[in-house]
């Protein structure tokens, strides 16, 4: 991780969990039945690098269709142009539909819960397309199309390419060129310099920190140890991040990578992209050794900074997923059932529970190397 004695590393783990989730709402491979979840289930990864012919109705009948017309309205008065064809996701929180605009194909995405935390975070994904229109960023990103900030509507081109992953956490190692193309992405997003006022800063470092102690996630010591880390980094340089670098939200195609979903783009401590995507590639020891090389080869500073965001990144993970196990051990599926897959599969609260045994192990080998760490100080 940072020197031999304290690596971030581990080998592969036999547990392969499989979180709920579907993939970014700009994967061209998923239909929208997969989408749906009717039976077949799973999303397919898309083998071609373009765009899967558009096609199918959507279904406006009943509740969710009246959730689904009004969505429609509010897209038509920012793209009258805008002709849906399929649902790509609907949850609680919003839905995305893919559909053209004359002879190109869109994506458009509509906030559902205007509660302000999300309306706030809707608003900043459209800033920072707008952003890009003014200054280019060295990856490919989708096209703003149209955007309403008010009513929270985002109009988008819809991108060629494959998923890297599916999942948040992804159940097998990726590809290993799929891997270095994200993080190749990822390194160039980070050395990317706009103007410092078109971005803020989205993390509060000292703030999470309390937050995760008070709740119990961390700590006296670990709130300590990320406290003197901390004070050694107050004049470090902020660093641009993606702020979600997961592989759901990278497309790859012949003519490079294209990063997804921007709500929480902004200056972070240098790392914290790489720590995030550290943190899913559990199956991955070869790449998490690249990334925590990648993260330390500037120096102890930016080891401090790496450290720091792995910390919080894996903390916010545990909080996620015991969210989740609770909530499925209130709500458990009948008895004899399985998750996706063949018969006689982990359920999936056992997946989450996997899962979650995972990051515990992961945040304690993080916890060891930011000890080493302030010990060098």
């Amino acid at each position: 991780m940072y020197a031999a004695s304290s690596a971030v590393t581990a080998p592969p783990r036999p547990y392969r969990p499989q979180p709920s989730g579907g993939g970014p709402y700009l994967d061209p491979s998923q239909s929208a039945g997969a989408v749906a979840g009717l039976p077949g289930g799973r999303p397919r990864r898309a083998h071609g690098a373009g765009p899967q012919p558009l096609s199918g109705r959507l279904d406006l009948s009943g509740p969710q269709g009246a959730q689904l017309r009004a969505a429609v309205a509010s897209v038509h008065r920012i793209c009258p142009e805008f002709n849906p064809v399929q649902v790509l996701r609907r949850s609680g929180r919003s839905v995305l539909l893919v559909g053209t605009t004359g002879r190109t194909s869109a994506v458009a995405k509509c906030l559902l819960d205007h509660s302000p935390a999300w309306a706030e975070r809707f608003r900043h994904e459209i800033a920072s397309y707008r952003a890009f229109v003014r200054h280019r960023p060295p990856v490919r990103v989708p096209r703003l199309v149209a955007a309403d900030p008010d009513n929270c509507v985002l109009v988008v081109e819809r991108m060629p390419g494959r998923v890297a992953a599916m999942q948040r956490h992804p159940t097998e190692a990726p590809p290993r060129a799929d891997v270095r193309a994200a993080i190749g992405a990822i390194c160039r997003i980070n050395l990317w310099q706009p103007p410092l006022t078109m971005f803020g800063k989205p993390l509060d470092y000292a703030g999470r920190i309390r937050r995760f102690h008070d709740l119990g996630l961390l700590t006296d010591r670990d709130l300590g140890d990320l406290q003197k880390l901390m004070h050694g980094l107050a004049h470090k340089q902020g660093q641009f991040c993606h702020g979600d670098a997961l592989l759901n939200n990278v497309l790859l195609s012949p003519a490079g990578p294209v990063l997804l979903d921007w709500d929480s783009a902004g200056w972070y401590l240098p790392g914290y992209d790489l720590a995030t995507l550290w943190s899913v590639l559990g199956d991955a020891p070869v790449a998490r050794r690249h990334i925590s090389q990648l993260a330390q080869a500037a120096g102890p500073a930016a080891r401090d900074a790496f450290l720091v965001n792995l910390m919080l990144v894996l903390t916010q993970e545990i909080r996620r997923y015991e969210t989740q196990v609770q909530r499925t051990m209130r709500d458990p599926a009948p008895a004899g059932t399985s998750g996706p897959g063949q018969p006689g599969a982990p359920t999936a609260g056992e997946e989450q529970r996997l899962l979650l045994r995972r990051l515990h192990d992961d945040c304690h080998m993080a916890r060891r190397a930011v000890r080493a760490a302030v010990g060098t100080r």
